[in-house]
């Protein structure tokens, strides 16, 4: 019985890289497992009798009201060409030195994923703006497309970022169960603001990271990056500011309001929604054509997630159905090592899983499975999901298969091998490394702040 709920999770992979719609893999493929198992008599068709209510549950939550309204302000800002300004003006500035183009590109990638939070947009976006200026400047292509592969994945933990938007209601509904199974009646929940306020460390610690590796690079293997800098005539302080302070007022409004709880974060969404049309209107880039493709590809994302979403409660209730949670339950108790054992083989699970999925579909998928099971053995849920979310953001920027890669190689010059994106982004696949082992060194890097804030315990 259990091993069906297996071979239905394997089978959903195989049709998800054949190249079948996700939802509708996840809906009909358990569907169609939910209907033999009912022929057969191994199938209690009531689980799915959850359906409805579960649906409604979907539709009536207010937290994923905040990632339309993400999705959204970062369109906006995409379209006005915020990001552009403040990158020309920043390397017209920090031009003058070995590394300040890439230097600039670090520190821009990281204002643009705390504004889109969206991992494609950043990549795409900084390699169509910077990838040409940093070749012609002198740096070496794997350099070059490293760093900006690596930055734009940011958008995966630097709030607010739509995947810890997600994650934050999945762990929250995870949480609620497992202190449920723990026999505690009275649950404390889990926000999305906690996930923000426990990425802002980690986010920080990783862009420092990538600094000091390009200063590194800079002074331990020079021929990779310019044998100075270049000065600009257009270079002044002014441009700078106008530029910077725009999308940093727009961040410090989003994630100020949630930090002092003055608003939550589908509210901050709001805000960042209506700050980022006011930029758009100050710049004058607020067009008939800009804001059709704003609206129509943000319905499309918001229609996306929600469609996987329908598809992954169908998944899970067929999934509980077959006795796959007993099975893993089973299976994670019984390993030797107990709690470490059992977060090592799950991280590596969700990171070789990065490959081939989105981190939609393994937020919606894995994350309900397993998160219960983990918070049981003792796994604080803030801690939880940020490791979780720098594991996928180094699953999407590891050769072959990663997405990062992919976006970079569609706008990327022809001159570029792809062979130089994967020599390029090793290193910073080493430095998120090294992050995910400091954080479970020291799981204080990413709990202290909520506690400090929310005054959790």
């Amino acid at each position: 019985m259990e091993i069906l709920s297996l071979v239905l999770f394997l089978l959903v992979c195989i049709f998800l890289l054949i190249g079948y719609p996700v939802a509708l893999t996840l809906a009909g493929t358990s569907l169609i497992f939910a209907g033999i198992g009912v022929f057969f008599g191994v199938f209690d068709a009531s689980y799915l009798l959850a359906t409805p209510s579960r649906l409604f549950g979907i539709v009536n939550n207010q937290t994923l009201v905040a990632v339309p309204l993400f999705v959204f302000m970062g369109l906006v800002l995409e379209r006005s060409k915020i990001a552009e300004d403040l990158l020309v003006a920043m390397s017209a500035i920090l031009g003058r030195f070995k590394t300040g183009l890439g230097v600039s590109v670090v520190l821009v990638g990281m204002l643009l994923a705390a504004s889109t939070g969206i991992v494609g947009a950043t990549v795409v976006t900084m390699g169509l703006l910077s990838l040409p200026t940093m070749l012609r400047r002198g740096y070496s292509p794997s350099l070059a497309t490293g760093a900006i592969c690596a930055t734009g994945t940011l958008g995966q933990i630097i709030p607010p970022s739509i995947a810890l938007v997600l994650l934050g209601d999945v762990l929250s509904s995870a949480y609620q169960k497992a202190q449920l199974d723990m026999g505690i009646f009275s649950p404390e929940s889990v926000s999305v603001g906690d996930l923000f306020v426990g990425a802002l460390i980690p986010g920080l610690i990783l862009v420092i990271f990538y600094l000091l590796y390009l200063w590194g690079v800079s002074k331990f293997s020079p021929s990779q990056v310019p044998a100075h800098g270049q000065e600009s005539e257009h270079a002044n302080l002014k441009e700078l500011l106008f530029a910077l302070l725009p999308p940093l007022f727009l961040i410090v409004s989003v994630l100020g309001s949630i930090l002092t709880g003055m608003a939550t974060p589908t509210e901050a969404a709001g805000v960042g929604a209506i700050g980022a049309v006011f930029l758009a209107l100050l710049k004058k880039s607020i067009t008939l054509g800009n804001t059709k493709y704003v609206v129509r590809e943000t319905t499309k994302v918001t229609s996306m997630v929600f469609l996987i979403l329908i598809g992954a409660s169908i998944f899970s209730l067929v999934f509980r159905g077959f006795g796959g949670e007993e099975l893993l339950n089973g299976f994670f108790n019984d390993l030797p090592g107990g709690a470490f054992t059992a977060m090592l083989l799950v991280m590596l699970i969700i990171f070789l899983l990065g490959f081939i999925l989105d981190f939609i579909e393994i937020t919606f998928v894995v994350v309900p499975i397993i998160a219960p099971i983990l918070i049981v053995m003792g796994m604080d849920p803030i801690w939880l999901g940020i490791m979780i979310a720098v594991n996928l953001q180094t699953s999407f920027l590891t050769p072959p298969f990663g997405f990062a890669l992919f976006y970079l190689r569609g706008v990327a010059p022809d001159s570029v091998k792809t062979q130089e994106i994967y020599k390029g982004v090793v290193p910073f696949i080493i430095i998120q490394i090294a992050l995910l082992v400091l954080m479970a060194i020291w799981p204080e890097i990413i709990t202290w702040l909520p506690s400090f804030v929310y005054g959790r315990s």
